[in-house]
């Protein structure tokens, strides 16, 4: 009879047990239900707050129980997932609070918890695009703010970054064919021939043709490695440019089609940076690689490498000097061999305009002679501190004199002078999604020894740039 009587002991203790424990459960549930659901909102916040997540994630079980379409909820429950580090439940949660958001208020709450899902996630990349998404449905300026310090950070933690330009350029030259309507054959040949220099009319895609140019392109870096001093990065970089001909182009040149001229090209590369000089200055290395058509054909094969070292004089000065060499294979061109060497200063001055001074000098070697050059060019660009139009507004001068020895057309060689103008205006005030709408107006001419070489360029292009 011991057994049995030990036997039912036991599990009269264990019934008490489990009737405290479900008295507990109700207790618990009478006192949570008894809130109001702004109380266990306000709670379930604050559970968040000091680090309980399961106490959150609790909360807001009990607030969709009394309303499944509670947009509070959802957005405590993808945070209190995400805290928990239920990333798939997290993201589902955040997507239901992104769908029952009905003011722009609660759109920007809902975008901003996503962003921090996705970024936990480990995709960085949408966690930005949602950021943006973010700014755009900011409901005041400091909630902007704070979407657009959240958006940096991400990027800098992000190791792919991708950028993406479109712009349309109504253009005078879209060829950059010549200004001159005539220009000397051969004088080696005509000479020989005919005793003199014989001019001859310039015709078709000889001429400058105007039209309008449609680019598209991108650039991305992953880096695949970092320290505190130092990155690896891997490059990709796309480029293509369409055209058509205006009214007049196709009158001038009726056998020529813009498709002619259409170009597209694409860049691998690798770069390699590290701070040094006590972290006031750095060194950049980057190995490129790549191919372009132009016309719908292989065109050039290459490969450039570059080292750019820059160092900060003072909170206003920073000096930049580069070194850069390039091997182009031709197929339908010339082998080409060009070093190059660049200097520059950018500085900010007392007025707040930022002024940047740079000079550039160049050698080509070829195969073919009249491919060889010298080079020498200096530009300069301010950045205005006040608006102009409403815009922050950005110009720039250039000069470049280039030298070929010789030349098929003179017995001179050939020499031209390069003369260039632009102005940027940045409309700040137009935003969308952190995107401002770009107009930059350019101009330039080259003046040459050599009518088929002489040119002029104006045009106006329309683009886009992020504004963070």
């Amino acid at each position: 009879m011991r057994p049995v009587t030990r036997g039912l002991r036991k599990m009269r203790s264990l019934l008490i047990l489990v009737t405290v424990l479900l008295a507990s459960v109700a207790s618990a549930e009478d006192k949570l239900y008894s809130l109001t659901a702004e109380q266990m909102r306000q709670a379930a916040s604050e559970a968040l707050r000091i680090g309980r997540p399961d106490q959150a994630l609790t909360l807001s079980n009990a607030l969709l129980l009394r309303d499944e379409d509670d947009h509070i909820a959802w957005l405590v429950r993808a945070r209190a997932h995400r805290d928990m580090d239920a990333l798939t439940e997290a993201k589902a949660a955040a997507r239901q609070a992104w769908r029952l958001s009905e003011t722009e208020a609660q759109r920007y709450v809902a975008a901003m918890v996503m962003a921090q899902v996705l970024s936990s996630s480990g995709q960085k990349t949408m966690a930005q695009l949602w950021l943006r998404r973010a700014v755009q449905l900011a409901p005041d300026e400091r909630l902007e703010r704070i979407a657009i310090r959240d958006f940096k950070y991400v990027r800098a933690a992000n190791p792919w970054s991708t950028r993406y330009s479109f712009s349309i350029t109504p253009d005078s030259n879209i060829n950059n064919g010549s200004s001159s309507r005539s220009s000397f054959l051969n004088y080696q040949l005509t000479e020989l021939l005919f005793g003199e220099p014989v001019e001859y009319e310039l015709s078709g895609a000889a001429l400058a043709l105007s039209g309008v140019e449609y680019a598209f392109g991108f650039d991305t870096r992953y880096r695949f490695l970092q320290s505190g001093t130092a990155a690896h990065d891997l490059f990709l970089s796309f480029d293509s440019r369409a055209y058509t001909l205006s009214d007049e182009a196709r009158a001038e040149a009726p056998n020529v089609s813009a498709s002619d001229f259409s170009y597209i090209s694409y860049i691998l590369g690798y770069g390699y940076r590290q701070f040094n000089f006590d972290r006031r200055g750095e060194v950049a290395l980057r190995l490129d690689g790549g191919q372009s058509w132009y016309g719908g054909e292989e065109y050039v094969r290459f490969a450039r490498t570059n080292v750019i070292q820059s160092y900060t004089l003072n909170p206003k000065t920073r000096i930049n000097g580069r070194l850069g060499g390039e091997r182009q294979w031709g197929v339908r061109t010339h082998d080409l061999d060009t070093f190059r060497a660049d200097a520059w200063i950018a500085r900010f001055l007392d007025n707040g305009m930022q002024l940047r001074l740079a000079a550039t000098a160049a050698m080509a070697t070829s195969p073919t002679d009249s491919e060889e050059f010298e080079e020498l060019g200096l530009t300069a660009s301010v950045v205005f501190k006040k608006p102009l139009f409403g815009a922050n507004v950005q110009f720039g001068l250039g000069y470049r004199n280039r030298d070929y020895e010789v030349s098929p057309h003179s017995p001179d060689g050939r020499e031209e002078d390069r003369y260039s103008a632009e102005m940027t205006l940045i409309f700040k005030d137009i935003d969308y999604y952190g995107f401002n709408p770009t107009m930059t107006v350019f101009g330039s001419a080259v003046d040459s020894n050599i009518g088929l070489y002489d040119s002029e360029r104006l045009g106006i292009n329309f683009g886009i740039q992020s504004a963070f």
